[in-house]
């Protein structure tokens, strides 16, 4: 809960997986960012251990999209049994994972989403004959493999983990109203969708001035442009991107809020 509300030129909504959201929340605390955390789903297992052995036994490159698909896929088959020429990691925090396992020689680009991955020179070359197992979780975007598959790649899915949204109270919008919540970190589209949607569910007329809040007074801290493309399609206003995921990138771009409401 947040105390001392007037204290504080933001209060953010933190909602990203609950060890992310967790280190996120203790790095804004340490900075004086009244914050709440507030996971909206749960990680699962899903791939199978055969079906994970053969994909990251087989490929000539293995690309993993997220800290969670590289633990799952760990647990599945421990990384020293993975057999690749080249690993890719799509952002800092995931090559990070990787490094935690001992692997080495790990690819990442400076723009952490699909955009930076396809400009790798590992993937500029010739991907003909090349398989490609690309290690997510359940669903998500397919701008990558139809990318790789133009240039003659191979194209695998290993969704070695499931997303689980959690159940809220109808009035959640009403809660987070209360606690004063001004700024919301969004990160992904699904969590962009899923907060429009639980801040979006009170609709009778008494209660309007909460739903003009969100879509009109709260910032909605965005990870990239394409998060705040669909945030504009959806009817928000007031939308800052921060340029990147990782806290670094959500903290710079939340101390410039501040600078600028002083």
């Amino acid at each position: 809960m947040l105390t001392n509300h007037s204290a504080y030129p933001l209060n953010v909504l933190v909602a990203r997986p609950t060890k992310k959201t967790q280190a996120l929340t203790l790095s804004l605390n340490k900075q004086g960012i009244a914050c709440v955390s507030q996971p909206l789903f749960d990680y699962l297992p899903l791939a199978d251990h055969k079906q994970s052995k053969k994909l990251l036994t087989t490929a000539d490159i293995i690309i993993f999209v997220s800290v969670a698909a590289v633990e799952f896929s760990h647990a599945n088959v421990a990384a020293t049994h993975w057999q690749y020429q080249h690993i890719i990691a799509v952002g800092k925090a995931t090559k990070a994972a990787l490094h935690a396992l001992d692997l080495k020689n790990i690819e990442c680009p400076f723009q952490e989403n699909s955009e930076g991955v396809l400009a790798l020179n590992v993937l500029n070359e010739s991907l003909s004959n090349k398989t490609i197992t690309i290690v997510r979780g359940n669903g998500g975007r397919e701008h990558l493999a139809t990318e790789l598959i133009k240039r003659n790649a191979t194209i695998h899915y290993l969704e070695s983990y499931q997303r689980v949204w959690r159940t809220f109270p109808k009035d959640i919008d009403k809660q987070w109203y209360h606690q004063q919540i001004n700024c919301i970190v969004v990160t992904s589209n699904a969590l962009l969708e899923k907060l429009v949607q639980l801040t979006q569910a009170t609709n009778i007329a008494v209660e309007n001035d909460i739903t003009n809040h969100w879509r009109n007074h709260c910032i909605w801290l965005v990870a990239s442009k394409r998060i705040a493309d669909q945030a504009e399609q959806l009817g928000l206003t007031n939308i800052i991107q921060s340029n990147g995921a990782n806290e670094q990138a959500i903290n710079t771009a939340l101390q410039a809020i501040i600078e600028n409401k002083r």
